[in-house]
């Protein structure tokens, strides 16, 4: 496969996922951005700042190793250099976790401490994170998508197994919250007793 096949595929797809973002933030509206199914569930806020988290960490660790950087190697490493999220949006957002959370493990309590934010520093983000993976994939040359960029699995991951790995948690976490939307539009209320 040619850099620009593999490129464009991976671009098309990020690009339906900052579609599908920018859609759902535009129209839903405050009280909905924070509304759950269920006591369990994520929301559309919480939901939209994960996956452009989770791309901002990946996208940058994949940059920091074409740029020189040694892979993760175990352990528990520091946060990769250089992600979106520490330039001024963590300081915008305002969240109660840690700066360099980004929601894995959160539990149902965490989901929900979340607090209001705004839909268009939600799109803002995650505009910012999708222009890095843009990015990214323009500067990608062929032998790259081989190049191993985590040694913490096994076997180890590659620049292309981990930009597909992002872009598939990036699209279901878009649905998921095109779901949510879905069950907030038609009113759909939780089942008595859950809270």
């Amino acid at each position: 496969m040619t850099r620009e096949l593999a490129s464009s595929i991976l671009a098309d797809g990020f690009d339906r996922v900052r579609e599908t973002v920018a859609e759902i933030l535009e129209a839903t509206p405050p009280a909905g951005l924070r509304w759950q199914p269920s006591a369990g569930s994520n929301h559309i806020a919480w939901l939209v700042w994960h996956l452009s988290r989770v791309m901002d960490d990946h996208i940058v660790g994949v940059t920091a190793v074409l740029d020189g950087g040694a892979p993760p190697a175990g352990g528990q490493e520091p946060a990769p250099a250089g992600q979106v999220w520490h330039l001024d949006w963590a300081d915008r957002f305002g969240l109660p976790y840690a700066v360099d959370d980004f929601g894995l493990g959160h539990t149902p309590d965490d989901v929900r401490a979340f607090p209001a934010v705004d839909a268009g520093l939600l799109d803002g983000y995650h505009a910012a994170v999708q222009e890095r993976a843009a990015a990214l994939l323009e500067r990608l040359e062929p032998a790259d998508y081989s190049t191993i960029c985590d040694l913490r699995w096994d076997p180890p991951v590659s620049i292309g197994v981990r930009l597909a790995s992002v872009l598939n948690d990036a699209t279901q976490h878009a649905g998921q919250a095109a779901y949510v939307k879905g069950l907030f539009d038609r009113g759909i209320s939780r089942p008595a007793g859950d809270s």
